[in-house]
């Protein structure tokens, strides 16, 4: 039987061998049919052969040069127009990872002239980003000093830059990707920002840099290590809302349980925990997004879709990458050959806090329900620049709660349209909180509730002075309720009333064995009480229609609750809407 690092390293060659073909002799990346290309594929694809060089020594593969096929894809991102510097960041990188040393490295000589003035031009250029594009710049920082086209090594004051901006967004220590808007749009960016920097900070020349630093980095990824536990469902399925979750979701969480492995940051005690954790991670990510018959990673077909800024072939380079990295650092960390024994699984309902100040709250509801396997997300956080149905606060849980990717729909929340002096605003109970509090109810129960003091429109923009309302999800088992109460402070007319569920099912081919899925009673919804007297649509089935697909599987049914006439709004009046659900849980087969 083979040893995870060598399955590891196996797989990654098999994706590079049926993707290798798809660099052109310019350095560029032919896409995959139906896609179109990004501007840093090239780099992504540089890094990914740097650490299959690291991991292995070879400089062939399939017939086909590395050295040179790195060269000429380090050249292409160098003189890409404008300038994408994350794809310059994965490419300098992957120039680093063929040795610090310009000498001695096979890919800078294979270099001409020009190009190599381009990189030290390129690299000397000093940015600035408040988001998730500061690591890149780290990152050029890192492979600056250490390829020796600066004396000045800046990846110190450049990391305390990003972890000011940090502590500055986020009372807990959480990593906010917004730059501009309302704020804390807490996504799994913030998990790859660490996992990244710390990648960096490996290549790095001075090992006492790499040192220093390494506390600083673990006071804050640890943040969300912890999170990991309570997070990953039985079935391996990993972080599963907000943008490029899917197969990064997965991705980024086995590497930041590794490079914590490696590091040290894990006590005795708890490793035992973390390699369960891991196991189910990784089999998850193989069986969901490996063609294990032809060996590649499969994002997007007739059933499922990936985000939409993620083409086929960086997802393939990346996974590459990374499973190079795991096979490196699972021989660091000596992993167990045989399952760990694993802990009796617990209910659980907790509440992340990723921000707290006196102008908003958000977070993170999870919970699990140990007898019936039933496992839900609820972030309360901003959506960024782009709303989608992924960042909204209802239980994520794929195969049983699922939701469109890429696209908006009120999942499991009312959406309300006002008319307000012949302005219409279209308002939902996400985004943000304040008294945000989870407890135990009744019979061993949980409860998550949140106010929101003044509503807000699906734009992130606070509407003040026209309403108030309260949010609150129990759980009970399988058993999910949610109850809204809305308040008006003016007399204001309500134009239209939404919500929507979706019925999906998992891949009918890439999926764990054993997988949560609804069976055929389905979400077994029932409005107690409706002070919007809407009324449920027709089901929509939308099986054919490529627009609804999610990371896991296809979208069949839409339902919607809808009341599409004016209702006039009074202050001093709860406007109550309470809707529980009991779903049929069942698992796939094998």
């Amino acid at each position: 039987m083979h040893s995870f690092s060598e399955q590891c390293l196996d797989m990654a060659r098999s994706i590079l061998e049926h993707n290798l073909d798809a660099i052109q002799p310019d350095g560029t990346v032919l896409p995959a049919p139906g896609e179109q290309p990004r501007s840093d594929e090239p780099g992504h694809v540089a890094f990914a052969l740097g650490e299959y060089f690291r991991a292995t020594g070879e400089t062939s593969l399939k017939g086909r040069d590395l050295v040179d096929l790195s060269a000429r894809c380090l050249t292409a991102q160098i003189f890409t127009e404008p300038a994408a510097e994350n794809g310059l960041a994965y490419a300098a990188l992957g120039l680093l990872c063929f040795g610090p040393s310009k000498e001695r490295n096979p890919v800078w000589e294979r270099l001409v002239t020009e190009t190599q003035q381009r990189i030290d031009k390129a690299l000397l250029h000093r940015s600035d980003y408040d988001n998730h594009w500061q690591a890149f710049n780290i990152a050029k920082a890192v492979a600056r000093f250490s390829l020796g086209l600066s004396k000045k090594d800046e990846t110190s004051r450049l990391i305390e830059r990003m972890i000011e901006r940090i502590n500055r967004t986020s009372s807990a220590g959480f990593f906010d990707d917004s730059t501009e808007g309302f704020g804390g749009n807490f996504n799994l960016y913030g998990l790859m920002t660490f996992v990244f920097a710390r990648s960096a900070l490996q290549l790095h020349a001075n090992a006492g840099v790499r040192e220093r630093k390494l506390p600083t980095l673990r006071t804050y990824a640890e943040k969300y290590l912890k999170m990991l536990p309570d997070l990953v469902r039985e079935d391996g399925l990993g972080w599963a809302f907000g943008r490029a979750a899917g197969a990064y979701g997965q991705m980024h969480c086995v590497s930041l349980v590794l490079q914590s492995l490696r590091d040290g940051w894990i006590p005795d005690d708890q490793k035992q925990k973390y390699f369960d954790v891991l196991r189910r991670l990784f089999v998850f990510f193989y069986q969901t997004y490996l063609d294990q018959e032809h060996g590649f990673l499969d994002l997007r077909d007739e059933e499922r879709t990936a985000y939409s800024h993620h083409t086929t072939r960086m997802a393939n380079f990346d996974a590459a990458r990374y499973l190079c990295q795991w096979a490196r650092l699972a021989k660091a960390v000596q992993i167990p050959a045989s399952p760990p024994k694993t802990e009796v699984p617990r209910t659980v309902g907790r509440f992340v806090i990723f921000d707290k100040s006196n102008r908003k709250e958000q977070g993170l509801f999870l919970y699990r329900d140990a007898a019936s396997g039933l496992h839900a997300q609820i972030p309360l956080i901003s959506s960024g620049t782009r709303l989608t149905s992924d960042s909204l606060p209802f239980p994520h849980c794929p195969g049983v709660f699922d939701w469109p990717n890429n696209i908006y729909l009120p999942v499991m929340l009312p959406e309300l349209t006002f008319s307000v002096g012949g302005v219409s605003h279209v308002t939902l109970p996400a985004f943000y909180g304040k008294n945000c509090v989870t407890g135990l109810g009744l019979r061993n129960s949980f409860y998550f509730r949140y106010d929101q003091p003044e509503l807000i429109t699906t734009k992130e923009e606070v509407i003040k002075g026209l309403g108030t309302v309260k949010v609150q999800w129990n759980f009970s088992g399988a058993k999910i309720g949610c109850e809204f109460a809305y308040t008006v402070k003016q007399p204001v007319t309500l134009e239209k009333f939404r919500l929507a569920l979706v019925i999906a099912a998992p891949h009918s081919k890439y999926h764990v064995p054993g997988a949560l899925t609804l069976g055929p009673d389905g979400h077994r919804c029932t409005v107690a009480k409706d002070d919007f007297q809407a009324t449920w649509k027709e089901t929509e089935i939308v099986s054919a229609d490529a627009t609804y697909r999610t990371n896991y599987g296809k979208i069949h049914y839409l339902q919607h609750l809808v009341r599409d006439h004016p209702l006039i709004m009074r202050p001093g009046q709860i406007y109550h809407l309470a809707v529980n659900f009991e779903p049929d849980l069942a698992h796939t087969a094998s």
